[in-house]
């Protein structure tokens, strides 16, 4: 199976969905344990919440499972959250703390190295391609990334987590206009609750490829699994009423970012 999925568009917004896929190749699934094997920390449906909501959107989606290796994380091990408890390049645990491998089958430095080869480097190498020839064409270019989590996760964050979790490293990956109209499309958002760099500030993806003086800019989207799906707990099932309601808010946070895109590049030419 090719890692990674895309779909070109010719709007200066591309959609980034590092976690939606839930490709395990047979030698990897055999190392994993029967906790792993159900693939819990997926990004479940998020390619099907934002499917169709820009339509001339380019979408880069990896179809390989964040346990076979994690595409929001930096290639060379570095934590995402220095001091806090996450999970790493190719997880050992889930989220709830739960070994995901089989005693003995963790991956190794050989294997690691290998999986950055095969699945973490194709992705980045379609993304990073994708953001050139946008930027190519427009003079700019927004990384939306797609993220989804359960609202309760004890082992990550206590309480529960805010619907809407927007993250921009606390304003280093985009424009302030880009910031600002995602996160007010949130706090307008009736009945649903937000944040803006709070647990979830922005991945490896949005760090790396968010650099706003160079005409690319990055921000992502988290968002608690109850906003779209009927179970957060088992079955992951989605919930086409849940996402009615939501996909109006995600639309309207999209077509901003286009718009401001625009703007930000008229203003330079």
């Amino acid at each position: 199976m090719n890692p990674v999925e895309i779909t070109r568009g010719t709007s200066p917004v591309i959609l980034g969905l590092p976690h939606t896929g839930t490709h395990v190749p047979p030698d990897i699934r055999e190392r994993l344990n029967d906790e792993g094997k159900k693939l819990r920390d997926t990004d479940w449906h998020i390619h099907t919440l934002y499917d169709g909501l820009l339509p001339a959107a380019t979408t880069v989606r990896a179809t390989f499972h964040r346990y076979v290796i994690d595409a929001n994380r930096d290639p060379s091990g570095e934590s995402l959250y220095p001091g806090q408890t996450t999970t790493g390049l190719i997880p050992r645990i889930d989220f709830d703390d739960q070994p995901i491998w089989r005693e003995g089958m963790e991956p190794d430095e050989a294997e690691t190295a290998r999986r950055v080869r095969e699945f973490h480097a194709p992705y980045h190498a379609a993304l990073a391609a994708e953001i050139a020839r946008v930027k190519a064409q427009h003079g700019i270019a927004v990384l939306y990334d797609c993220h989804s989590i359960r609202p309760v996760i004890p082992y990550l964050f206590e309480g529960v987590l805010p619907d809407f979790n927007v993250g921009t490293d606390n304003g280093r990956t985009c424009d302030p206009r880009i910031e600002q109209a995602t996160f007010g499309v949130c706090e307008r958002a009736e009945g649903y609750t937000s944040i803006l760099n709070g647990r979830f500030r922005g991945g490896w993806a949005t760090r790396h490829y968010g650099r706003p003086e160079e005409g690319v800019h990055a921000i992502q989207m988290e968002l608690t699994q109850s906003t779209h799906l009927a179970d957060t707990a088992e079955t992951f099932a989605y919930d086409p009423a849940r996402a009615g309601r939501l996909r109006p808010h995600l639309a309207e946070i999209l077509t901003s970012i286009e718009a401001i895109a625009y703007q930000i590049a008229g203003a330079r030419s």
